[in-house]
């Protein structure tokens, strides 16, 4: 039996990034991207207009200046700016010819609809009449972005291993790139087992339960963004198991819950490795979640990642907590890391009995320290640490009160309120 940090060196050995695949660019967001992305143009591509107002030259010195011309954004002007004339150009329209500098609607002396004075002009009449200030003018550039001050063609906009975010998405449908290389969402297949387990809302009959691994793992696997694959219900028996693996053996990982232990009815280790899946590990030394078995079946390049998962719900939930998310993030591109526990001050008593370090579910809450320099060496803010009372791996009632997983080493004893105590927040 291993113990869990054998279990993770195992899963950090076998588990590595799904192939890069060009997917669309509306499904992008959230993925690693896999490569550099490099422009193909300028951005902007011309010099254009930051605001409402009038294109002119400034070296222009005709104290009025006829409008020749209007243009809005996604226009081209017909004409150039000469001596004694403007152009009226809105926000994001492309500067003209002779032009280089935009004075603001706001900010121009309108004649007539067809004539404006000279910015530079008003500029000089107003630094005379005031006769201790230089006349300021508008310079060249003004309220002007140039082509390419963004970025320019073959320049990189964004760098591999990004995780794309909806501004990123915004700037590659900017430089045309809608097909972009990314390591895929990984598509996840669930699939519970057991002769006992039902659907639906009616009465149980007798012997049965619920379905709840089934709809807590597709749900768990939803908030990670996975693409998921519901295969219904296993039975236990051969032909049925075989034909619902099968199935699920096509997506990047599959996860089965219950049929790992050692019951007579316990057939997934030999439907597995009839179907090509090499075991890797098969119980760990935790509790709850012991029955944890581990495969992976390699076709070519392909590598299917399959987790035997305990068949009670509180098992099933902290495997999944431990071993798979760490699997499916680092089939998205990123580091396998373990999970990483923190220190948390008990707030009431909690007892131990057994072989195995438990994974016991608490409350979890912050806990201001007094006192600056214990809160130096604590590292700033202390979890308090509340210990439900956990009746067993099936009691998922008060798993679903818990945000936390307290780690409470093997042996025999009890902690009072006060002591230390690793916790795992959810």
């Amino acid at each position: 039996m291993l113990s869990v940090d054998e279990a993770f060196a195992c899963l950090r050995e076998h588990v590595r990034p799904l192939p890069v695949e060009e997917v669309a660019l509306e499904g992008a967001c959230g993925l690693q991207l896999a490569r550099a992305i490099c422009s193909q143009d300028d951005s902007p591509p011309f010099d254009k207009s930051m605001v409402d107002g009038y294109a002119f030259s400034t070296h222009d010195t005709a104290p009025t200046l006829r409008v020749i011309e209007q243009v809005t954004a996604g226009q081209v002007p017909h004409h150039a700016v000469e001596p004694g004339t403007t152009i009226r150009v809105m926000t994001g329209a492309p500067l003209p010819d002779g032009a280089d500098a935009v004075v603001k609607w706001e900010d121009a002396q309108r004649l007539d609809d067809a004539t404006i004075r000279s910015p530079q002009v008003i500029a000089t009449e107003h630094a005379t009449a005031r006769r201790n200030e230089s006349g300021v003018p508008i310079e060249s550039g003004y309220c002007v972005l140039p082509r390419g001050a963004a970025f320019q063609t073959g320049q990189q906009v964004l760098s591999s291993g990004r995780h794309l975010r909806p501004v990123d998405i915004g700037l590659l449908a900017e430089i045309g790139r809608f097909q972009v290389p990314v390591i895929p969402r990984p598509r996840v297949a669930v699939l519970p087992t057991g002769n006992e387990l039902v659907e639906g809302e009616g009465p149980l009959a007798a012997g049965q339960i619920r379905n709840s691994n089934g709809p807590m793992l597709l749900a768990a696997l939803r908030q990670l963004g996975m693409i998921t694959i519901d295969l219904g219900i296993g039975r236990d028996n051969l032909e049925d198991l075989r034909t619902r693996i099968e199935m699920g053996l096509d997506a990047d990982v599959l996860l089965i819950s219950g049929g790992v232990s050692a019951g007579v009815l316990d057939l997934v280790p030999d439907v597995l490795e009839s179907l090509g899946v090499r075991q890797v590990l098969h119980k760990v030394k935790m509790k709850p979640g012991k029955p944890l078995w581990f495969g992976v079946r390699d076709s070519g390049p392909r590598r299917v990642l399959v987790f035997g998962l305990p068949g009670n719900p509180v098992s099933t939930f902290v495997a999944f907590h431990l071993f798979v998310r760490p699997a499916l993030g680092t089939l998205a591109g990123a580091p396998f890391a373990a999970p990483t526990p923190r220190v948390g001050q008990l707030l009431g008593p909690v007892e131990h009995r057994g072989k195995r370090p438990s994974y016991h579910p608490c409350r979890v809450s912050g806990e201001r320290r007094a006192e600056s320099r214990e809160r130096k060496r604590e590292g700033g803010e202390k979890l308090a640490v509340e210990p439900l009372a956990w009746q067993s791996s099936a009691d998922l009632a008060t798993l679903a009160r818990a945000d936390g997983l307290a780690l409470l080493p093997a042996g025999n004893y009890q902690l009072e309120a006060g002591q230390k105590v690793d916790v795992l927040p959810l």
